[in-house]
């Protein structure tokens, strides 16, 4: 008799330690299961990202953007975050459109050289943009940048308000384009328009070169009829570059010329 009970409590006993271990196991599966399908946050390229361009750059125009995905979708070495310790990395390639970002494919040198990628439906124009406020120093493939124009207002007729407005050489300055894509960016400060040759230590070559228009060379991707707006602007006006936010909306920025300057009941609202 004796036997038999200690034979049902040891039965028992084995048959709570196997509940037990069901339950624990079970828990731990929930637990596993919720951890795996927790919220975690990835990047994906939503435009082509050109190589060389900077991580901040890139999040900053909108070819990187920030997204959810449950943990488990999550590929190993995916990037989560963009902080000051990141974003000045460079692409090391061209990233295409659609990729859950990896942080091995940002780095401080890109892996050779390649033409440049020309977005679909696009064509790439090279200009030299006047920079006096060094705008150029922090415009890299993947920014977004405005183009300004000033040029000489003139009026066809022979009528004297169309002479006197012609005699008097007015300039303005217009948007010409508000949003363009920055694909490449030339490999040094360029210096416009030609200049007389003089010694390099000589007080002339000295004056000219603190008194040069600093600029920089740039290539942008463009519509068809955007390229013919701006190769024109090229030829006959004065082009200046302007970085823009993401959200700038500038098609009504009105025209400014010599007398409109100073009108704050007009173009300054």
């Amino acid at each position: 008799m004796g036997r038999r009970v200690i034979a049902v409590f040891a039965a028992a006993i084995i048959a709570l330690v196997g509940v037990a271990s069901v339950l624990l196991y079970a828990r731990g599966a929930d637990a596993r299961a919720v951890a795996a399908n927790q919220p975690s946050t990835a990047y994906v390229s939503k435009a082509v990202i050109p190589s060389a361009t900077t991580l901040k750059d890139a999040v900053r125009g909108g070819l990187l953007v920030k997204t959810t995905v449950p943990e488990k979708g999550l590929p190993a070495g995916a990037l989560t975050q963009v902080n000051d310790a990141n974003s000045s990395l460079l692409a090391l390639t061209d990233i295409a459109p659609g990729e859950y970002v990896l942080e091995s494919r940002f780095g401080t040198t890109p892996i050779g050289t390649k033409a440049i990628e020309v977005p679909s439906g696009m064509v790439a124009v090279s200009v030299q943009l006047t920079d006096p406020a060094r705008v150029g120093s922090f415009v890299t493939p993947g920014t977004r940048i405005a183009i300004f124009d000033s040029y000489k207002i003139k009026a066809i007729g022979v009528d004297a308000k169309s002479k006197a407005l012609n005699d008097a050489n007015v300039t303005g300055t217009s948007v010409l384009l508000d949003d363009v894509l920055v694909i490449a960016m030339g490999d040094a400060a360029l210096n416009p328009g030609s200049q007389a040759p003089a010694a390099e230590d000589s007080k002339d070559a000295k004056a000219a070169n603190a008194n040069a228009t600093p600029s920089f060379l740039v290539t942008v991707a463009v519509t068809p009829a955007n390229a013919a707006r701006l190769i024109h602007g090229i030829n006959n006006g004065v082009l200046y570059a302007a970085l823009r936010s993401a959200d700038l909306k500038m098609g009504t920025t009105p025209r400014v010329d010599d007398l409109n300057l100073f009108d704050l009941t007009g173009v300054g609202k």
